[in-house]
């Protein structure tokens, strides 16, 4: 009878040992599908080192892999279309990846469902907003910086120039035109360049913004085309949402008799263009995609180990922890005081005290004119997710053409 009951117990012990170790297995595979301290890690991308914005990306895989170089091994998939990236997140998983990284915008659906259907991997899907959104899953993650902060320091650079040439009688007040190439309609360059211009006004009043939309992120030629078109027509400044040098070219080998300088995004143009470029901003992905990385190979929630402003599964942060950064500025072009005047709104953003979307302003949704909006009352960018909501073209100021 004892023996019986001995095997019995004995049964039970061994069946809850067994649970318990599926368990284990289970929440162990759930953050990161890696074994003794050891992940690989998956990145796809929309570009290729050719391109600014993609390159970024580039320099946190590089970052993750000095800093993890005995626990993580990296594998990167270029040039992936929104058409196709549902086929090459299922080759990732199938190559053993425990956590992917996906960086363009129009990723964000297909790598939502990729997430669904495979639990035991951590997805982080950059520049999108859908993390929060039904289904809700613990394995699919959202992060973007709060670049608005660069375009509106980098916006006051293009007006501190502005004025300087006024100033000389380069140029009249009426003369300070900037123009801007954007890649589409999206809130992300809506709410950019809108940044960048109420930046330019806070030293030119009367700075008024022309935008050209490319409706692509990579055309050289015809982003330095419309970057031209700008340029005849009087705007003294030229700077982008695209990802290109397309437009530094224009600005350095621009025939007008009017002085044209150039701002750019992601990656200084410098080399391009050295006597007409003033300044840039850019993402820096490391801080996210190493806290990421150091989080997944912990077993613990990605947004606890992240140092940012965290909505459930999204993750944003400006200057205050290096999400954004300024690019070099060329003393040789950018007017007197600059340096001063950006570490004073640098740390104006650290402390945030610094209001960029106010004034004395209107505008309207380009999709819905009955949707508009007074600046008047100060809108918080990013207040409630990493991605941009900005969306409205300010009236009189910024054309659209």
């Amino acid at each position: 009878m004892k023996s019986e009951t001995g095997k019995k117990y004995l049964t039970t012990l061994l069946s809850v040992l067994a649970a318990i170790a599926v368990i284990c297995s289970i929440h162990y595979v759930a953050y990161g599908n890696h074994e003794n301290g050891f992940l690989k890690i998956g990145f796809v991308y929309v570009g290729d080192a050719s391109t600014a914005y993609t390159s970024n990306f580039m320099k946190a895989q590089t970052e993750i892999e000095k800093l993890y170089a005995e626990n993580v091994e990296t594998t990167a998939r270029y040039n992936v279309s929104e058409d196709s990236v549902d086929a090459v997140l299922e080759e990732l998983v199938d190559a053993g990846c425990g956590l992917i990284f996906t960086t363009s915008y129009g990723y964000g659906e297909k790598t939502k469902e990729c997430a669904e259907q495979h639990p035991d991997v951590q997805f982080c899907q950059a520049t999108c907003s859908n993390a929060n959104e039904d289904p809700l899953l613990p394995n699919y993650h959202t992060f973007m910086g709060s670049i608005y902060q660069g375009k509106y320091l980098c916006g006051v650079v293009a007006g501190m120039k502005l004025k300087e040439l006024i100033a000389e009688g380069r140029i009249t007040p009426e003369q300070a035109k900037i123009g801007y190439v954007g890649a589409y309609p999206s809130a992300e360059v809506i709410s950019d360049y809108t940044a960048f211009l109420l930046g330019a006004r806070t030293e030119v009043p009367d700075a008024v913004m022309t935008v050209k939309y490319a409706n692509t992120w990579t055309n050289y030629h015809l982003e330095k085309k419309l970057a031209k078109e700008l340029i005849d027509e009087g705007c003294v400044v030229i700077s982008q949402e695209t990802d290109t040098s397309g437009p530094a070219a224009a600005c350095e080998e621009s025939k007008s008799s009017q002085e044209v300088y150039y701002v750019s995004y992601n990656e200084s143009m410098r080399d391009i263009a050295p006597t007409t470029y003033l300044i840039g901003t850019r993402f820096n992905w490391a801080p996210y995609m190493t806290a990421a990385t150091q989080a997944v190979l912990e077993g613990k929630d990605i947004e606890e180990c992240v140092e940012a402003t965290v909505h459930g599964n999204d993750a944003g942060a400006g200057f205050e922890q290096e999400w954004v950064q300024l690019l070099e500025l060329n003393a040789y072009s950018a007017a007197e005081g600059t340096e001063e005047r950006i570490e004073e709104l640098v740390k104006g953003f650290k402390e945030d005290s610094v209001q960029v979307f106010y004034g004395d302003y209107t505008g309207t949704n380009p999709d819905d004119p009955s949707d508009t909006i007074d600046l008047r009352e100060e809108y918080h960018e990013s207040e409630n997710c990493s991605a941009p909501t900005f969306h409205y073209v300010l009236d009189e100021v910024i054309t659209i053409q």
